[in-house]
């Protein structure tokens, strides 16, 4: 492209491109508040292929807020088991939790009443209205970012996302903003396999850590643990799981912080919600 386009001109290859294109999720074909948010926790950080067989598994034993909502945090973490990121599965339950007794079951509708939920940011609330109740949100994600950069920021670097919410306000869809949306991340994923990540002229592209050897997988080895093995003490979790005692020690800590483990009497648990 030698000339920025227009928004107009930036729509119509888009919608072309979703025409004919467009990516099919068992989460889009029937686009259901709840579904929407439990897939938009999932998909955080994590690749859609192996988000699908958990979203379908979830939705089938917990279809409902009101359902998640009688589970255990350790039974949902048991379910949650190897998408990682676990305090996503405990944020999920708590929403279930609230919207349960706040809202008798029922998702809320709107970006301000979604944002003060658990677990809960401006992209989520914003997708989560607009994918659940195709309300007319502007938010913007690693996708989303990629499109709008590759269209009109040619040769800009260090790119801030407030310099693109205005582009993405005026191309917004007002009519079926949902639709928009998908057709905007179908286009930036796409663009990511054929050309150089547009993202990496974003102010905010980071590379995601390798997990292998992180905080993160030590933390995922102790829930695991306490899943398969039950309550323990820290020699015990130090027999099971062969981390080092100053990272066992040093994750433990910071899991109780997060509320993902509660510790009673020299005993490592579940928390109850």
């Amino acid at each position: 492209m030698n000339q920025t386009p227009s928004v107009s001109e930036f729509k119509e290859v888009i919608y072309s491109y979703y025409e004919e294109q467009g990516r099919t999720f068992p989460w889009r074909a029937d686009p259901q508040p709840w579904g929407v948010m439990v897939s938009e926790f999932m998909l955080q950080q994590t690749q859609i292929e192996r988000v699908i067989p958990y979203w379908e598994r979830w939705m089938r034993l917990w279809p409902t807020p009101k359902d998640l909502a009688k589970v255990s945090l350790e039974d949902a973490l048991r379910e949650w088991s190897g998408l990682g990121y676990n305090r996503r599965g405990r944020f999920i339950i708590e929403c279930a939790r609230l919207i349960t007794k706040k809202y008798d079951g029922k998702v809320p509708e709107t970006p301000a009443l979604l944002l003060p939920l658990p677990g809960i940011g401006a992209y989520t609330a914003g997708a989560i209205a607009c994918f659940g109740y195709n309300y007319p949100s502007v938010f913007i994600e690693t996708n989303i970012r990629a499109s709008v950069l590759h269209f009109f920021f040619h040769n800009q670097r260090e790119v801030k996302d407030r310099e693109l919410f205005p582009i993405l306000k005026e191309a917004l869809d007002e009519k079926n903003p949902r639709r928009w949306y998908w057709a905007l991340m179908d286009y930036g994923a796409a663009l990511k396999k054929v050309t150089v990540n547009p993202g990496r002229k974003s102010a905010h592209y980071t590379r995601q850590s390798p997990f292998k050897g992180s905080f993160r997988q030590i933390r995922g080895h102790i829930i695991k643990s306490l899943i398969s093995q039950g309550p323990a003490t820290a020699d015990e979790l130090f027999k099971q799981t062969g981390i080092k005692q100053e990272e066992l020690y040093r994750a433990l800590k910071n899991l109780e912080k997060d509320s993902m483990v509660a510790e009673e009497e020299g005993v490592y648990q579940f928390p109850k919600l």
